[in-house]
């Protein structure tokens, strides 16, 4: 069995946003050279997700303003993580939310989706770099 890594660097502007990675995913695929398998895609920090799911605007809008309800940024006197001196109590569970990671079928060389699905990067604590990992394995 082959195994492929790598690591996908992201620095979103804003505090909260959504990237599709689906394309960075696929060329990691292409590249491993594996052509059945599994794709385990998945944030390495805390305060960030990997889902899937469709890319339209009006749906990531909701994705913001549903967390936001759920998990309001202010005050930050809302959260006793923020009594550490950090402001992204928020971000934690937002994070929890939506998710650390996902896996993908690989059949026939390319990522086994179901209609409209695709890849996503979620910030919910921004402005600094951040990383995914790709972990592919198969033959």
């Amino acid at each position: 069995m082959k195994s492929y890594r790598k690591e996908l660097w992201f620095n979103t502007p804003q505090r909260v946003g959504f990237v599709n990675i689906t394309a960075e995913v696929q060329a990691c695929l292409r590249e491993s050279g594996i052509r059945e398998g599994l794709a385990l895609v998945n944030a390495m920090h805390i305060t960030a997700s990997v889902f899937i799911n469709d890319d339209e605007s009006g749906l990531h809008g909701d994705f913001a303003s549903w967390l936001e309800e759920l998990a309001p940024h202010a005050p930050l006197s809302r959260y006793r993580h923020n009594l550490t001196g950090e402001d992204n109590g928020d971000a934690h569970l937002k994070r929890q939310l939506m998710g650390r990671e996902v896996v993908v079928a690989v059949t026939e060389g390319k990522l086994d989706f179901g209609p409209w699905e695709q890849i996503f990067y979620g910030e919910f604590d921004g402005r600094r770099r951040k990383r995914v990992l790709v972990k592919i394995i198969g033959e």
